[in-house]
């Protein structure tokens, strides 16, 4: 389906409809993601719950506007809230990985009596130093100009072979050009604008805030990604009511490297929501 947002057309893939229960859980992907990475996953989740797959603005089938606005992390937790209100009338469950994860804190933060629980992949709290958030605007325009003046086939196989990545290594070749072909129905101009407005530095350093997230909480990181391993250790501990999974053998992504133990992580949070 569809959801028209001022003049941007958002994709949500409704995966199952149970009509004998209300609640429902959204998924947002990572960046170069879409809505359909999610599918091996829900497929095997609680089926009392109604799933709902979201391409953010600049992914999959959603539109991917040349203007920037519609990329900041305002609109996007603006576009999701109304996404949700047209969607469900009751409290929902929020999954979000790595960039989707900082979507989803970030629309907690602004909507937390929309939440029932919140699931945070691979995600982080921002970037408290100011010379390291302006670094890291810096090189993502330098990325976001690379996608542009480059095939996007290009860009996918630099970004796939980035060390954040590594583990995925593992993989035989048929299923990395899989991963690989799903990437490449991204649109550039999206992507671009994606890392110009939402990147990692654009976001507000939410350090001193998620005290104020009292929904449950579940902050699940791999083993293998030391880095964001240890930005969900400090920051499980300003959250009023979260808990940091630690999943064995997985790098960056432990839904996709690690699918069983992460459906197992999820299930379990659904029963005790």
């Amino acid at each position: 389906m569809f959801i028209k947002y001022l003049d941007i057309q958002l994709n949500i893939e409704n995966i199952i409809n149970n009509e004998a229960s209300g609640d429902s859980v959204f998924f947002l992907h990572g960046f170069t993601g879409c809505a359909n990475d999610w599918i091996p996953i829900v497929s095997s989740l609680n089926k009392s719950y109604n799933y709902y797959l979201v391409d953010l603005v600049g992914h999959g089938k959603s539109d991917s506007p040349k203007e920037g606005y519609n990329y900041s992390i305002d609109s996007i937790v603006n576009q999701l809230q109304e996404i949700i209100l047209s969607l469900c009338n009751k409290k929902i469950i929020l999954t979000g990985y790595s960039f989707g994860g900082r979507i989803a804190l970030n629309f907690a933060l602004k909507n937390g009596a929309m939440l029932k629980g919140l699931i945070l992949e691979s995600s982080t709290w921002g970037i408290s130093d100011e010379q390291l958030r302006e670094d890291r605007v810096n090189q993502d325009e330098l990325l976001a100009a690379f996608i542009e003046n480059n095939p996007i086939e290009k860009f996918i196989d630099y970004w796939m072979n980035l060390e954040l990545f590594n583990t995925q290594r593992r993989f035989s070749n048929k299923i990395r050009n899989l991963i690989r072909e799903k990437k490449l129905e991204n649109n550039t101009i999206g992507l671009a604008n994606s890392l110009r407005y939402s990147g990692t530095g654009k976001m507000i350093p939410l350090y001193d805030y998620v005290k104020d997230i009292f929904v449950k909480t579940l902050l699940i990181t791999g083993e293998l990604d030391s880095k964001f391993t240890d930005i969900n250790n400090s920051m499980v501990k300003f959250f009023p009511n979260a808990e940091h999974l630690i999943i064995k053998n997985a790098g960056h992504n432990t839904h996709l490297e690690e699918p069983h133990k992460f459906i197992e992580a999820v299930n379990k949070f659904l029963r005790v929501i």
